[in-house]
């Protein structure tokens, strides 16, 4: 799949996801087999720009290419102006979020509010197009609600504004993230359409994303909350994908290895504070679905330094890799 001159292999993308996909998480997941990773969403409003978080976000020095920044916000002029600043600061694709379902993004007509007034939209993705000489992209849902499921006529508009691709997730902006995704407007878009669409939704294993590749006929899968706790998922998906062989999962020595990675590079990135910090959601996303696990969320989201932090993470995976080894 390319998204305009930048090829996309393999076709596996990491979704944008607000407080989650960060540069350290980026480089992470990009290293693990994601084709793309897409940045959390900037706002467009020019004075956010210059906050340590807004600054945080826009830092791509030493990404790999292509570099994906996604902007959000309502107003034409002011998105188009974000692009070019973006693009100023080392974005090579911008990707404008018009699926965000949070009642804060949406209360101020961005996100997924935005499909309500497709006359808007049309206006918002030419300005974007027209402000910019990279590749610009769509992120949607299929609809405001299931009684208004318009992403047809969504992505017909976003092919003529001239969007490179557009990202599908398979629910509308009334369902948030509930229930499971549906598929079949993802497909009727795809034949609707001749730009690339990704597919995004419930994508939680590499036979699933076989799955919905298959039901939908898009060209790649979008992952987002999988991913969490779990960045190898996207390796393992474009494994699958390119040899119909499963993977086997990484071993405890191997989960650890790739954690304390992802530790030292927040630390690295935020400051030994602030990493120690954003790395117990990461700790906790790690331990997810493990009853085991809940022990060691417990011990190291305690520790206040990086130095302890890290030795609880290290000592918990030398415990595990110990035990399996006896095992058998």
């Amino acid at each position: 799949m390319h998204i305009g001159p930048y090829l996309i292999d393999p076709p596996v993308v990491l979704a944008p996801m607000a407080g989650v996909t960060d540069k350290p998480f980026r480089q992470l997941c990009k290293r693990l087999g994601a084709g793309l990773a897409v940045s959390e969403m900037t706002a467009s409003d020019p004075r956010l720009w210059h906050t340590r978080k807004s600054l945080q976000r826009m830092d791509h020095v030493g990404e790999p290419a292509p570099v994906s920044v996604q902007i959000a916000g309502h107003d034409p002029a002011m998105l188009a102006d974000a692009a070019r600043y973006n693009v100023d600061h080392g974005a090579q694709i911008v990707d404008i979020n018009m699926g965000c379902p949070a009642k804060k993004v949406c209360n101020v007509w961005a996100g997924s509010a935005l499909l309500q007034d497709e006359a808007l939209v049309a206006r918002i993705l030419e300005a974007v197009v027209a402000a910019v000489d990279v590749p610009v992209t769509l992120k949607i849902r299929t609809g405001w609600n299931r009684d208004n499921r318009n992403g047809v006529a969504i992505a017909r508009i976003a092919e003529a504004a001239g969007i490179a691709a557009l990202a599908v997730h398979g629910r509308t902006r009334a369902d948030l993230y509930a229930g499971e995704a549906e598929y079949a407007t993802i497909a009727a878009i795809k034949r609707a359409v001749h730009i690339p669409v990704l597919a995004n939704g419930d994508i939680d294993s590499p036979r699933k994303a076989r799955a919905v590749l298959d039901a939908t006929g898009a060209d790649a899968v979008m992952v987002g909350r999988a991913a969490q706790g779990r960045p190898w998922i996207l390796g393992e998906i474009a494994s699958f994908l390119a040899d119909g062989r499963e993977p086997a999962a990484p071993t405890p020595a191997e989960v650890g290895t790739i954690l304390v990675e992802h530790l030292e590079s927040l630390y690295a990135f935020y400051g030994e504070h602030q990493g120690v910090r954003i790395a117990r959601k990461h700790l906790g996303w790690y331990a997810k679905d493990r009853p085991e696990n809940a022990g060691f969320r417990q011990v190291v989201n305690a520790a206040e330094d990086a130095g302890l932090q890290l030795r609880l993470t290290r000592d918990y995976f030398a415990r595990l890799a110990d035990q399996q080894a006896l095992a058998a």
